[in-house]
């Protein structure tokens, strides 16, 4: 990297750097780089805001022991039933969290940059937003001068050119390709409903299924009175996090199931004790999919979650014994049963029935965008979890923008924009379960009649799809092979299906059945927004990751060459082998501090939910590896005509990612 560069981004971040420079044929000139502090160091003294979010009663690090006398009046019912004494730290069951640092075992060296926010979470002020938000690529001129290298290079005269704007704009209504598609060869799309063709309101949607399962802890299955009082704050939670049902801990992980940031309930693990529990095993790497641990990767988790870590708490820091009685793993079940149970009892049905508006997300894209695929001669079909009531009350709201009466609801006139529509699906079972039996349902009623399926379509001869379907297009259950021959569809290829569950929509469709996807990802616009805002400061974190790189190699350098030379020679190549060692650790100290600051910018605790450390979060590396598309809301695909191509950024191995930078130089090792 040119020399100037890096006086650029140290004169932001903010350091003394003794920086060696060599060139081509290896002769090394010493520079000293001084670089003032901007301000009072406000880039990292200033917290950054976090939208529709306030962190100012989370839960914080709490230790006691049983016997704590507490003051009276102390409350242990709420999220915030804290006020504990922090001197009682002694107590047997946390010790294992609290324990002082046991080993130097580490793995990544810059790995403390994302565990200090766990250690220190930012707490956000009303004004704070150190960053202005700018075009993230810059100002480019017109749209000529981006592409005339290239063109120039290549002898192409491109008239069409100038029809361009002069820079291109990337809305968070955009549609992202991992892998190209045209939508010209699909012959059928499906749609999920929840949180993808319906989007709820959050937090009061969530506040049903929590509320339900609060009162079915405590009525049916005797829980603490206390619970009643827990309150929900989504918030607190991304989508991507795994919960350790065993252990009552919350785990963000990486691309390479390297745990990088966990939490006991509310509480950080310290980052030894984190690699006891996670990486220091013999012979054994956990995967993350062994019984007891559960991916949090829909929205509708953060109701689990929340209300699993409120009782882990409590368990921990109250006086039940009804808790200490059970298992973590026993609570996360119960838990998991209670909020599953208020789906299909009527508890969130019945509520979003009276007033859906106050629950359910109107968009005015929905109907135009399925009507067009039709008149596009490309089938659609519905494919939910959702049993046919609750459907049947959603998709009218959403069809005629409004609460309807009893007799419009029974009319079901949505159902005119599906070719095929399929209820309780039971995914993920639905996609890798050949012998699951098809129900037909009639509409008016919700009641289920039996059919032969695959049998039933063989039996009516030629056409015998068109047949079935004409004695009634609503289903309930069955499986993949009878939902491909009603659509007549004789590849995976052929249909792409939108969901937004990471496993049961996007992962298992296109791993079993070779089906292309697009994931539905309702938190796209904030980080697309926050990424924006915080462009500067990572390419600040990069070119410091760079640097330190480029300072590492010309030390090692160094330290062979250290072998042939002579004593004199050999003791001025360890005075530089020392500096570069401590100006590499000035670098570190201050990368550990804008990757905090960074990271803490798109969530206090969890950081950026695609990126874990300088790597993909496991979030991330399955978003880029199973969904073929991915966007914001399911109408953004109603933004692209039927003839729309999407096409991949490319991508590069470390190697060809270094070689392609401005500031490298290919050296032929094979050439003498």
């Amino acid at each position: 990297m040119p020399l100037q560069q890096h006086h650029n981004i140290l004169s932001r971040i903010g350091s003394r750097i003794i920086y060696y420079s060599y060139s081509s044929n290896m002769t090394r000139t010493l520079f000293s780089l001084t670089a003032a502090l901007v301000g009072s160091s406000s880039a990292f003294t200033q917290s950054p805001s976090f939208s529709n979010a306030s962190f100012c009663n989370a839960p914080m690090t709490r230790t006691m022991q049983k016997n704590t006398v507490l003051p009276a009046g102390t409350d242990l019912t709420r999220r915030s039933f804290s006020t504990l004494s922090e001197s009682a730290s002694s107590s047997p069951r946390h010790s294992m969290l609290f324990a002082k640092e046991m080993s130097t075992y580490d793995i990544d060296t810059d790995e403390n940059a994302e565990q200090s926010l766990a250690d220190n979470p930012i707490t956000y002020g009303a004004n704070g937003q150190p960053f202005s938000p700018q075009t993230v690529n810059g100002d480019a001129g017109n749209v000529a001068n981006r592409y005339s290298s290239v063109l120039e290079s290549m002898d192409l005269s491109i008239p069409s050119l100038k029809e361009l704007p002069s820079q291109r704009p990337i809305s968070s209504n955009d549609v992202f390709c991992n892998r190209e598609l045209r939508l010209d060869n699909i012959r059928a799309i499906g749609f999920d409903m929840d949180y993808t063709l319906a989007q709820y309101q959050q937090p009061n949607f969530d506040k049903l299924a929590f509320d339900g399962a609060k009162e079915k802890l405590v009525n049916s299955l005797g829980y603490p009175k206390e619970v009643l009082d827990f309150e929900y704050d989504h918030t607190y939670w991304v989508r991507g996090l795994i919960i350790d049902t065993a252990r009552g801990n919350f785990l963000k992980i990486d691309r390479h199931k390297y745990v990088r940031m966990a939490y006991h309930g509310f509480s950080p693990i310290s980052s030894n004790m984190r690699k006891q529990i996670y990486s220091k095993t013999f012979n054994k790497q956990p995967s993350f999919t062994e019984k007891g641990y559960v991916n949090m990767d829909t929205l509708f988790q953060h109701v689990d979650a929340h209300l699993f870590a409120l009782l882990v708490e409590m368990k921990d820091f109250g006086e039940h014994e009804f808790l200490d009685m059970r298992t973590y793993e026993e609570i996360y079940r119960q838990v998991r049963e209670c909020v599953d149970l208020c789906h299909r009892d009527g508890v969130i049905k019945d509520e979003v029935a009276r007033d859906p508006e106050k629950y359910l997300v109107l968009d005015d894209g929905l109907l135009p965008m399925l009507r067009q695929y039709r008149e596009n001669g490309i089938k659609v079909f519905l494919l939910t979890n959702s049993y046919w009531e609750y459907t049947s009350t959603a998709m009218n709201y959403l069809y005629h923008e409004k609460k309807v009466d009893e007799e419009t609801q029974k009319k079901n006139e949505w159902t005119e924009l599906f070719d095929l529509v399929v209820v309780g699906a039971c995914k993920p079972a639905y996609l890798k379960d050949p012998y699951l039996n098809l129900f037909r349902v009639e509409p008016e009623d919700g009641s289920l009649k039996n059919t032969d399926g695959l049998f039933e379509i063989e039996a009516l001869g030629e056409g015998g799809a068109e047949k079935f379907l004409e004695m009634g297009k609503c289903f309930q259950g069955g499986n993949w092979n009878h939902l491909q021959a009603m659509l007549e569809t004789t590849a995976g290829e052929e249909i792409i299906y939108v969901g937004d569950h990471l496993y049961a929509d996007v992962l298992r469709s296109k791993r079993a059945l070779g089906w292309r996807s697009c994931f539905i990802m309702p938190e796209l616009p904030e980080e697309m927004r926050i990424f924006n805002s915080q462009v500067d400061l990572r390419k600040s974190i990069m070119q410091l990751r760079s640097l330190r790189d480029e300072l590492g190699a010309y030390a090692d350098t160094m330290r062979l060459e250290m072998t042939k030379a002579s004593f004199s020679e050999s003791r001025a190549m360890e005075k530089k082998i020392e500096q570069i060692e401590e100006d590499d650790g000035k670098i570190k100290e201050k990368l550990s501090e804008a990757h905090r600051q960074y990271h803490s910018a798109f969530h206090p605790r969890w950081g950026q939910m695609f990126v874990a450390g300088y790597q993909d979060s496991r979030f991330g590396y399955f978003v880029k590896n199973y969904a073929c598309l991915y966007t914001s809301k399911a109408t953004n695909l109603g933004l692209a005509s039927a003839a729309r191509a999407f096409r991949t950024s490319g991508e590069l191995l470390p190697h060809d990612n270094m070689l392609s930078r401005p500031s490298t130089e290919f050296v032929d090792a094979e050439v003498e």
